[in-house]
């Protein structure tokens, strides 16, 4: 890597060398060099499947809010070793989009950043683009892989990382903690009372808030702040774009709180909430799609993020705990499918087994509480979507249903290769703070027995373990023995058997000792690139069109001459397809202010108070609705609503940037 000429600090100096690997003659006092950095990965807005509640009718119109990528570096300026962590505003994290960013980052930096010292993780959001799985049971009511959609989270991931790297610097960590009992609930609370540990959780419930803070030259930079609860407060019914809870959270602490633009290429206070042991947690309080605290989901969205953002704030205005120790991470792949499991860790005492991949009856319901999930399979085989269908129309071996019972098994998943078997197991390790990265959903008593095995192996105390859920792949849920044995839908949704979670102790408790013994661990099984990769029955854009009287960006709605605070401004535009150019890091959408004779952005896409809406109109014609509601303290003034879109020619296939305008209106 090379150092950049212009004259540096001392301290950035010392940064700089640690950086390139060169030894530093004057240490600095900081234990660490940390840096942080945030990108887009807003996949199409308009006509693609939407990754989560696997309903084939729920595709984008549009964007709410844009997704993004959070990323963190950490260095321990002893050792030099490093770890990058990222939580991204997405469904799940696919090992399409794990190598798609590892090679990405081996073209810029070589063998500095690997799968053993990244780790990516998801909120879980439902409600953004999917189709960015190599395997097809994922991308099944996306009607396939959608390149674009995993150019975008791949591009924009690595995007957040390099910004990290770039902004190393020495700096300090600590940790709080805290609880927040309001924002989740447990939607299988009858699979979680047939736990004999339950008793952990009085109110059924994880209500731990840990807090990660990141601080350079005495100024706050960056947090990171786990809790358990689905990122579900938006239904399958929504079709824009939208980060959720979680994202709100980030949202309100780094724009509304911190001052952070987004569009404004610089560096600011970057917040992420990810995710932990969140399988059985709801943010419907009301055990309803939608439902709770409010009847309405856009509410429940800011409400349930609001309160993890402030409660997230109160830890990390509160006591805190300096981070020290060593920076280091184990990571090696396990064969999920065929795991032979020590009695140590079954409910019976005696060695049991895990089996490939089934996808259980139970798991074609949904949860109720959160979404429905995929309606039958049957009607699929003999309809457009066969090439999709056919390949799980697959009988379940007896042995298979053997070794899943009582699970009644209805698509042998694994055995196709439709879900993965071979996954990826790592443990990174920041000071005292152990962080298991699981490729699943866990529910609250599974992840708790994780993090008991991964403690006494790892000789720490239990609050310093975490699980990080929904990271490096994805494999649906691990519950309990106990809760499988009922079969709710997470039991359903637990691919390997009733010995998945034993299996997760085990292997998880091997790199745990390998951390503490400092001894290295065979990198296991090299996963395949699994069938079935490209199909893709998703239409691109063939061309855009527009009536002969109109040009592209033209206002067929105008706003109304003013308005107050707290009502809304609606624009309707003529516009192209939204695929025609993704506008990462950019926006379909500008709210200007007229400041000292100039238009100044105001308000973008990424913003909670707009929403860009997109509409076909006939075959190729195309209109974009853009609202803005206006927040109680904007100021007063003139504004206007600017659209920025692109059109494809018939004749041609080339793109055409466009942009239109309104008339002026006053708020005030």
């Amino acid at each position: 890597m090379r150092v950049s000429r212009r004259s540096l600090t001392a301290t950035a100096l010392v940064a700089a060398l640690v950086v390139v690997g060169l030894p530093a003659a004057d240490a600095a006092p900081a234990p660490y060099l940390i840096g942080r950095g945030i990108s887009d990965v807003t996949g199409p807005a308009a006509e693609n499947g939407m990754m989560g509640y696997s309903a084939f009718d729920q595709k984008t119109t549009g964007i709410h809010q844009r997704q993004r990528s959070r990323a963190y570096v950490v260095v321990d300026q002893a050792t030099g070793k490093r770890v990058a962590y990222v939580n991204a505003d997405l469904a799940m994290i696919f090992r399409a989009v794990q190598e798609g960013v590892l090679a990405k980052l081996q073209a810029r930096y070589g063998s500095l950043y690997t799968r053993e010292n990244v780790l990516l993780s998801a909120t879980h959001t439902h409600a953004g683009p999917g189709g960015y799985s190599h395997n097809l049971a994922y991308n099944l009511s996306i009607l396939g892989l959608q390149p674009q959609t995993l150019a975008a989270i791949t591009d924009g991931i690595t995007e957040s990382i390099v910004r990290a790297h770039e902004d190393l610097a020495p700096g300090e960590l600590s940790l709080g903690r805290g609880e927040l009992t309001d924002a989740s609930v447990n939607r299988s609370r009858v699979a979680f009372e047939r736990n004999p540990d339950k008793g952990h959780f009085p109110l059924a419930i994880d209500p731990a808030m840990t807090v990660l803070k990141f601080r350079r030259g005495g100024t706050d930079v960056g947090a990171i702040s786990w809790f358990a609860t689905h990122n579900t407060s938006m239904t399958n019914k929504n079709t824009l774009i939208s980060p959720d809870n979680k994202g709100y959270a980030s949202y309100q602490w780094e724009h509304d709180d911190r001052g952070v633009r987004y569009l404004e290429d610089r560096p600011g206070f970057v917040a992420a909430f990810p995710n932990t042991n969140a399988g059985d947690m709801s943010p419907n309080l009301n055990l309803r799609p939608g439902s709770g605290p409010t009847e309405d989901e856009v509410e429940n969205t800011r409400v349930i993020g609001e309160r993890q953002n402030r409660k997230a704030q109160q830890v990390f205005a509160g006591p805190q705990t300096p981070v020290t120790g060593a920076v280091d991470y184990r990571m090696r792949f396990v064969d999920m499918a065929a795991v032979t499991v020590d009695g140590r860790h079954t409910t019976d005492g005696r060695p049991g087994t895990t089996c490939p991949g089934v996808v259980g009856a139970s798991t074609m319901a949904g949860s109720v509480e959160d979404g429905p999930a995929i309606p039958g399979f049957s009607e699929g085989m003999t309809s457009p979507l066969k090439a999709l269908f056919e390949p799980l129309d697959l009988e379940v071996p007896q042995w298979l249903r053997d070794c899943q019972y009582p699970k009644a098994s209805l698509v042998p998943t694994g055995l196709v290769q439709a879900t993965p078997n071979v996954l990826p197991l790592q443990i990174v390790r920041i000071g005292p703070l152990h962080l298991v990265a699981v490729p699943g959903e866990v529910t609250i008593v599974a992840g708790l027995r994780i993090r008991r095995a991964v403690a006494a192996e790892a000789g720490v105390p239990l609050e310093h373990v975490l699980v990080q859920g929904y990271a490096n792949d994805y494999s649906q849920y691990i519950t309990t023995p106990e809760e499988y044995d009922l079969q709710q839908y997470e039991g359903g949704s637990t691919l390997f058997g009733r010995n998945t979670l034993p299996a997760y102790q085990q292997e998880f408790g091997k790199l745990a000792a390998s951390l503490r013994a400092g001894t290295p661990l065979a990198p296991g099984p090299t996963p395949t690139k699994p069938p079935f990769t490209d199909i893709n029955l998703q239409t691109g854009v063939v061309f855009d069109d527009k009536a002969p009287w109109h040009t592209f960006g033209q206002v067929l709605t105008q706003p109304a001459t003013g308005y107050a605070r707290g009502q809304t401004a609606t624009a309707v535009f003529v516009t192209g397809h939204p695929k025609n150019n993704l506008r990462r890091n950019g926006t379909f959408l500008e709210v200007q202010r007229l400041v000292d004779g100039a238009w100044t952005r105001h308000a973008d896409d990424g913003d909670w108070s707009t929403r860009y809406r997109w509409q076909r109109e006939g075959v190729a014609n195309s209109n974009a609705t853009i609202t803005w509601t206006i927040p109680a303290d904007t100021p007063a003034g003139e504004y206007r609503i600017v659209h920025h879109g692109d059109w494809k020619s018939g004749w041609t296939g080339a793109i055409t940037p466009f942009t239109g305008a309104t008339r002026t209106f006053t708020v005030g």
